[in-house]
């Protein structure tokens, strides 16, 4: 039992078979509203698997940049930053980091069709030292003007639309990576129970 139109319906069950559940986005303190919600964005448009974020304060995404994509993208918030990385790393993930170091490469000369997690550092600092020490590529984006880097937001669409690139022309998003199960329950959520709520909501005030 569904409560969204036809239409709705198949376009939530392509959103779920074309998701990409093995390219996952870890923003580590990146703290500005702004590039936030400009990320989750970016997220939902590449249609990644997971987005992991820490915050040291309370974040408010802005829904005139998120446009609602938020709510279609599979989010946790990461308490234990070694145990999550041991856990991403056992589960055969690489972890990808923008660093400009002695090991960088260019961010298109990684693999992203393996499963991939792309670390997001802060505005002023950039990625934390853990997440350096778990990093398996450590890659920059080119420059050739005066600036040194680029927005984390912008680095992020052109890191992930390398990332789409890549899978798109190994057919990846024409294979389901979530398990029926999953798919079903998700279904459940957005066209049942989450209507459910705001109907609620809406009554209530």
């Amino acid at each position: 039992m569904y409560l969204v139109s036809k239409e709705r319906l198949e376009k939530m069950k392509k959103i779920l078979q074309t998701r990409q559940d093995t390219l996952r986005i870890f923003m580590d303190y990146v703290f500005s509203n702004h590039n936030l919600s400009a990320i989750v964005r970016t997220c939902d448009a590449v249609n990644i698997g997971k987005l992991y974020y820490r915050h040291q304060k309370k974040v408010k995404l802005n829904n005139e940049i998120t446009m609602g994509a938020h709510k279609w993208i599979f989010h946790e918030y990461v308490e234990d930053i070694e145990n999550f990385y041991q856990n991403i790393k056992n589960q055969g993930y690489q972890v990808v980091v923008t660093l400009l170091d002695k090991e960088t490469v260019d961010f298109r000369e990684v693999d992203y069709t393996k499963p991939t997690l792309i670390v997001l550092g802060n505005e002023v600092e950039g990625a934390s030292d853990v997440s350096i020490k778990y990093a398996d590529k450590k890659v920059i984006i080119p420059m050739f003007g005066m600036s040194q880097s680029l927005n984390v937001s912008v680095a992020n669409a052109v890191i992930l639309y390398e990332a789409q690139r890549q899978r798109a022309a190994k057919g990846m998003y024409n294979t389901p990576q979530l398990s029926p199960k999953i798919i079903k329950k998700t279904l459940k959520k957005w066209a049942y129970e989450d209507i459910i709520e705001k109907e609620l909501k809406r009554h209530k005030h």
